[in-house]
């Protein structure tokens, strides 16, 4: 089992700059993707952005693209979603989601990850 823990949110003005962490923890031997979603109040769950196992596979949702970037920690079992220039439409709960697979693997379906957070808290203030 992975347990991964988001931090970093908050409530920030528009134009602002957030960084969100995801640490895993447990059994974490093993190359694993991890995914950032968010879920906005009455919307479903999105994927924001994605990255692979070594870092050099990555994607984002069309709606992020220039303003955040995901990037992953020396250790691999820390991965961090840097927000720029956030905008109202950014408020949601933020999760990070984990999934084993090969070194450069990453998906896009929040189906298809086995292990999520509990999710933090990001507001934009207008």
């Amino acid at each position: 089992q992975v347990q991964l823990v988001e931090s970093g949110g908050g409530l920030v003005q528009a134009g602002g700059s957030l960084r969100l962490s995801c640490a895993a923890s447990g059994r974490t031997s093993g190359a694993y993707a991890v995914g950032w979603f968010r879920q906005a109040p009455g919307k479903e769950r999105e994927v924001v952005a994605v990255v692979s196992w070594t870092g050099g596979t990555i994607e984002y949702a069309d709606s992020v693209k220039g303003r955040f970037t995901i990037s992953r920690g020396s250790d691999k079992n820390t991965v961090y979603l840097r927000m720029d220039s956030l905008k109202p439409e950014d408020t949601a709960v933020y999760y990070c989601a984990a999934e084993y697979g090969s070194a450069w693997y990453i998906t896009t379906s929040e189906y298809d990850y086995d292990y999520w957070g509990q999710g933090t808290q990001v507001t934009v203030s207008s």
